[in-house]
């Protein structure tokens, strides 16, 4: 892994308070409630992805594993995946992504995601504007590229 993606003496935020969502770090415990938003919003999700995930059939099991790499990887500060929860951690509402550039010039590759039903009340917008912000004023990235877009956010 690029040792330049994240300062090493740079503190990583561990949470992003909003007026009626919290972003905090992706662990495995949280496999039951993320599988539950990951389910509902599959068919979105799979148009959206290169890989077509989550794929026909994908288990809980999967995705507990899936995230306990994503949180593995946040701890080593190789990546930073943050789900986004109601305020009383009842639910998943989406993920949100960092990750090392793909792109020569970027800084960071950002893709989120939002549950249908929040994606269809206008959640996703919502949320791609504040992490826009949070970007801005609290990480050190200057060139972001927000992957995938079109696929999430309404055209303009």
């Amino acid at each position: 892994m690029d040792a330049a993606f994240i300062p090493e003496d740079f503190a990583v935020p561990k949470v992003c308070e909003c007026n009626h969502y919290r972003l905090r770090m992706l662990a495995g415990d949280d496999a039951e409630l993320d599988y539950a938003a990951v389910m509902e919003s599959q068919g979105r999700l799979r148009a959206s992805s290169p890989n077509g995930w989550p794929r026909e059939g994908f288990t809980l099991a999967e995705n507990r594993a899936d995230l306990s790499r994503h949180e593995r990887e946040f701890l080593a500060r190789e990546a930073f995946a943050y789900t986004v929860v109601r305020l009383d951690e009842s639910e998943v509402l989406g993920c949100v992504y960092l990750n090392p550039p793909q792109m020569p010039r970027m800084d960071v590759d950002v893709y989120l995601w939002t549950r249908d039903r929040e994606h269809h009340a206008g959640l996703t917008a919502e949320l791609y504007a504040q992490v826009k912000d949070w970007l801005r004023e609290d990480w050190p990235f200057e060139a972001v590229n927000f992957v995938r877009t079109a696929y999430y956010l309404p055209s303009t």
